[in-house]
Formats: structure tokens, C-alpha cells, sequence
């Protein structure tokens, strides 16, 4: 592998820029018109602008990105997160053009992406799932109702094609069911071109806990520790952690071994992340992400690993010779995500950034890739960076990202710095394991 086409923008695509450069391998930058002053173009090998800002016309347009690789020569494609990672249909073409994809099969893609397929691979690889209707809801209303009354209320109906908290709808008594399967169904429809929905029991007050894994593809995969990703507004993460606090190495052994066996029975190719909601001491599975995470740094940090850099290298052959056994997880870390929003009310704030100042000291990393006059663009996520803080402990963590948050310096926009020094500030997260419902309740508890 000699040339990688990196199939994305911002943070990630400098990151995995970074990754291919230390091995020795060229990156071809594609990029709209609007990102043309991103630093991984400046920095990149090759640039090709494939269209205009809208994602439908140059990051998520299959054949521009395609004809960007051909005429630059690259032999692979990493896709990042979000945008084409885990389009099963983009990896087709582009392997049948002659291409690596950096990521999992097709295949595997389209069955943990659908996540009635995906629940069921799980039940059969023994994965703890959340009880509910293993499979589609038909358009019997009887049998629909009387499946509602033996899993018990309250229960949530969710589409299969849906992501990012969209797509769900939560059921606290019989007389809402109908209507709520109706109006899931036609949501799904609109925004996902499918209108299959399942029923699951809502867990009332769980966490969000995840397992990163690494697979080769050959029948060899490791897990590396989890992460707690509890803290959420509008299912977007806000804050992660690892380890995940609470959570003994018993549980964490228990559960991982479970991943890794999962991943040898799907024949697993590259990094995914198993996601539970975890509830008294219980983990229940709900979906896998078949890509790197936004949140893999406080991973690697944790364990000492270049995530991206396996990634890579698993693509190009290389075969998983440790076990998981053989990674030690040790110390503390925490990830804030740097929006480019209001800190109160979360109106994105694109815009120049006049002043930057990038904080720094012994266990901080900065991922971004804004500076001093870039200008945010309207059209995308307002994800600017990534601070992440590792310690010894997780008190120290705490208070290496405090000094980190009052160091960095982001002037001519707003962020949601101000948002994570009051997070860090607040005794139910100092005391840890706060629930997926923490960080809403938190802000509404603020405003009031």
C-alpha cells in the first residue's frame, strides 16, 4: 500500500492522514469546495476537489470520490466516520474498481448496519440483547399489542435503517402503541427509504457503555477496554471516558470475551465498536459500528495503541498476533468534543476563527484541525476537535482537562468550551457512572 485516499474532512481525516505518513504511505486529500483551506489538504500529498459544499455532492457522491482515487493512483480508501464508512453499496464499488477499503466487508457492513440482522447475528454469537420483538413488527395491530404487554411497558419502537437518535419512539402505555408504530414507520420511511420497524423494551435509566475491538479477518480479534459514552444530548455524545467507572475487570473480561467471540463467528475485518446500554449490572447490546470512533483517542490512550495505524495495517494484510489478555489497560482518560455551538442553547456557530490557542502539558492531546483564520463551514457537523486528557487516576484525568479547558483559547466563534467546565465542575459526574439521561436533565436543570 503506497497511496491511501482519505474519504473525508476535518479532525478525522488529519488523524488519518498522520497514521499513513508515519507509515511511509502518500495520502490523497478529496475535499469540497468550501474545505479547500483544511490543514490535511495543505498537508496532503495529492488534493481533488470532488464538488461543491453540500455532502450529497462531493463526500457522499460515490463516483467523484471513485474518479478521485483512479486519477491520483491511490490503491486504498479510508472512509473515516460518518459520510461513506459504513456504506456497504460505496466499499462494493470501490473494491470492484480495484481498491482496498480500509474497513470490513460489504457484507458485514450491511448486516450489523441493519440493526434487526444485526441483533440477530449477535443472538446467535450469545451477545446479550435488550428482550423485544427479534425481528420486524408486522401489520397485525392484535399481535403487535398483545408482544407489547408480554415484553412490559414502557418499550421503544425504533427503525431498522435508523441512526444518530433518529428514527425512535418511546411507548409508556397501550392506548400510545399503535399511533407510535404508525408515525415510526413513516418517519423511517422519509428518512431512511424504509419502513421496517422493531419493538424493544425501554430501559428506564441505563448508561452507555462500549467495547472497542480489532479484527483481522482471519479469525483473530482482541478487545481493547471500554468506554463510557453516557453523556448525550439528542443521542450525540458529548464527554467519553475510559475505563468506564464502576466497571470491575470481571465485567469488563466477561463482556469483552463475549465481543471477541463475536467477531471470530463474523469473521471480522478492521475496527468496530459493540454498543450496550448497561442497567443494574446488566449489558444489553444495541447496535455495532462497523468504523473507527470519534472517541478511539481516550482508547488509545488507555492502552497504549494507535488504533488508526491497525486499522491500516490489518487492511494491508497484517494478521492480529496478541491476545487480549496481553493489552493492559491502565490510568484514566477523558475526551471533551469541541463544538463550534453555542454553549446554551447549541445554534451552530460557523464562522473565522480569529484567535486559537491550542492547550498543551504532560497528558493532553489535541485532535483538530482548525487555526488561527480558518474559516468553520455551515454545511457540516460542528465538530471542531477534540480535547483528551490522561492521568494516572481518573480524579487526575479530571483535573489535567480542567486546566486544559481553561488554557484553549477559540476566539470569533462560539464553542461549548464554557458547557464542559460546568460538566466538570458538577458533583453527580465527579462521583461517576451518570446515566444517558444525565447531560439533558443537566441543561434543562441549568436553563430553569
Amino acid at each position: 500500500m503506497k497511496k491511501v485516499l482519505i474519504a473525508n474532512r476535518g479532525e478525522i481525516a488529519l488523524r488519518v492522514q498522520r497514521a499513513c505518513h508515519e507509515l511511509g504511505i502518500k495520502t490523497v486529500a478529496v475535499y469540497s469546495s468550501a474545505d479547500r483551506e483544511l490543514m490535511h489538504v495543505q498537508l496532503a500529498d495529492e488534493a481533488v476537489c470532488i464538488g461543491p459544499p453540500a455532502p450529497l455532492e462531493s463526500y457522499l457522491n460515490i463516483p467523484a470520490v471513485i474518479s478521485a482515487a483512479e486519477i491520483t493512483g491511490a490503491d486504498a480508501i479510508h472512509p473515516g466516520y460518518g459520510f461513506l464508512a459504513e456504506n456497504a453499496n460505496f466499499v462494493e464499488q470501490a473494491e470492484k474498481s480495484g481498491f482496498t477499503f480500509i474497513g470490513p466487508t460489504p457484507e458485514t457492513i450491511r448486516t450489523m448496519g441493519d440493526k434487526i440482522s444485526a441483533i440477530k447475528a449477535m443472538k446467535k454469537a450469545e451477545i446479550p440483547c435488550i428482550p423485544g420483538s427479534d425481528g420486524p413488527l408486522g401489520k397485525n395491530d392484535q399481535e403487535n399489542m398483545q408482544l407489547a404487554k408480554k415484553i412490559g411497558y414502557p418499550i421503544i419502537i425504533k427503525a431498522a435503517a435508523g441512526g444518530g437518535g433518529r428514527g425512535m419512539r418511546i411507548v409508556h402505555e397501550e392506548s400510545e402503541l399503535l399511533s407510535a408504530i404508525n408515525t415510526t414507520r413513516m418517519e423511517a420511511h422519509s428518512a431512511f427509504k424504509d419502513p421496517t420497524v422493531y419493538m424493544e423494551k425501554f430501559l428506564q435509566n441505563p448508561r452507555h457503555i462500549e467495547i472497542q475491538v480489532v479484527g483481522d479477518g482471519n479469525g483473530n480479534a482482541v478487545y481493547l477496554g471500554e468506554r463510557d459514552c453516557s453523556l448525550q444530548r439528542r443521542h450525540q455524545k458529548i464527554l467519553e471516558e475510559a475505563p468506564a467507572p464502576g466497571i470491575t475487570a470481571k465485567q469488563r473480561k466477561a463482556i469483552g470475551d463475549q465481543c471477541v467471540l463475536a467477531c471470530q463467528k463474523i469473521n471480522y475485518r478492521g475496527v468496530g465498536t459493540f454498543e450496550f446500554l448497561y442497567e443494574k449490572g446488566e449489558f444489553y447490546f444495541i447496535e455495532m459500528n462497523t468504523r473507527i470512533q470519534v472517541e478511539h483517542p481516550i482508547t488509545e490512550a488507555t492502552t497504549c495503541l494507535d488504533i488508526v495505524k491497525w486499522q491500516i495495517l490489518i487492511a494491508m494484510g497484517e494478521k492480529i498476533s496478541i491476545k487480549s489478555e496481553d493489552i493492559e489497560i491502565k490510568g484514566h482518560a477523558i475526551e471533551c468534543r469541541i463544538n463550534a455551538e453555542d454553549p446554551d442553547n447549541f445554534m451552530p456557530s460557523p464562522g473565522k476563527i480569529n484567535v486559537f490557542h491550542a492547550p498543551g502539558g504532560p497528558g493532553i492531546r489535541v485532535d483538530s484541525h482548525i487555526y488561527q483564520s480558518y474559516v468553520v463551514p455551515p454545511f457540516y457537523d460542528s465538530l471542531i476537535g477534540k480535547i483528551i486528557s490522561y492521568g494516572d487516576t481518573r480524579e487526575i484525568a479530571i483535573a489535567k482537562m480542567k486546566n486544559a479547558l481553561r488554557e484553549i483559547v477559540i476566539e470569533g466563534i462560539k464553542t461549548n468550551v464554557p458547557l464542559h467546565q460546568r460538566i466538570l465542575e458538577d458533583t453527580k459526574f465527579l462521583r461517576g457512572g451518570v446515566n444517558i439521561h444525565y447531560l439533558e436533565n443537566f441543561c434543562k436543570n441549568r436553563a430553569d
